[in-house]
């Protein structure tokens, strides 16, 4: 699944499932662009995948900060292979108490984060490249008090087929990644040791068929394989990596 010759994106990219599928990009031969909304942050994911890493500070829910990324991207690459839109967010949405302020934050980022993302740079892309979204196993399976959250990875999944059809012209693929639970920053709560996140991973894995709680390289692993020529004939599909949790 090698990439050499080709240059990839990866929002959200300084850490958990971007952080992964920008350095098993990059180990497979691809340029790398990551994006974040943290400089101090984009400086440590630099600092560990290498100098060779080209960082845009952008807040994907902003469409001003996305035009920005797309001129940054444009002086920087002659063109773009491989997308991974993977910026989102995770609050919960109780029905009888989710405020306007919450349901706003997700949807912005989201879904019109996802779809600016991809307006953004479809003038670079190339020919028979590849667009892969993030959404979530929350989007076959009804949870309760995350129905925002859960609509909004619905939409994005949505978008892997009607970009697919619209962009056919072109030869680019949109397909999705639906990742259960993973060990991630979106986990973690502010201050929380590492033996209470070990507490909380352990009940959370336990929810799961398989037994625990996935790893940011098993949800890479499925990008890579999407951003290669192995997955040339899959158009608008979704691999889903949950350990089971919506399909048992």
């Amino acid at each position: 699944m090698t990439l050499v010759g080709k240059t990839a994106l990866v929002t959200g990219g300084s850490s958990g499932i971007g952080l992964a599928a920008a350095r098993m990009l990059k180990d497979n031969g691809a340029r790398v662009a990551i994006t974040g909304r943290s400089a101090e942050k984009l400086g440590a994911a630099q600092a560990e995948l290498g100098d060779d890493i080209l960082t845009i500070e952008a807040d994907v829910s902003s469409v001003e900060d996305l035009r920005r990324m797309g001129e940054r991207l444009s002086a920087e690459f002659t063109g773009l292979d491989i997308v991974f839109v993977n910026a989102g967010t995770a609050i919960g949405t109780p029905l009888a108490t989710a405020d306007e302020a919450t349901y706003s934050k997700i949807m912005d980022t989201n879904v019109k984060g996802v779809f600016f993302t991809v307006q953004a740079v479809l003038p670079m892309m190339r020919e028979g490249g590849s667009i892969i979204l993030n959404t979530s196993w929350l989007n076959k399976v009804g949870t309760p008090g995350r129905a925002v959250l859960s609509a909004s990875k619905a939409a994005v999944r949505s978008f892997a087929r009607t970009m697919s059809a619209e962009l056919l012209d072109r030869k680019i693929r949109v397909n999705a990644v639906s990742p259960g639970s993973i060990e991630t920053p979106i986990h973690r709560g502010k201050n929380q040791t590492e033996e209470e996140f070990r507490v909380y991973a352990d009940r959370v894995g336990s929810q799961v068929p398989i037994g625990r709680m996935g790893k940011p390289e098993e949800i890479a692993s499925a990008v890579l394989f999407l951003a290669s020529d192995a997955s040339s004939y899959m158009l608008g599909s979704e691999i889903v990596i949950d350990g089971g949790r919506s399909e048992l």
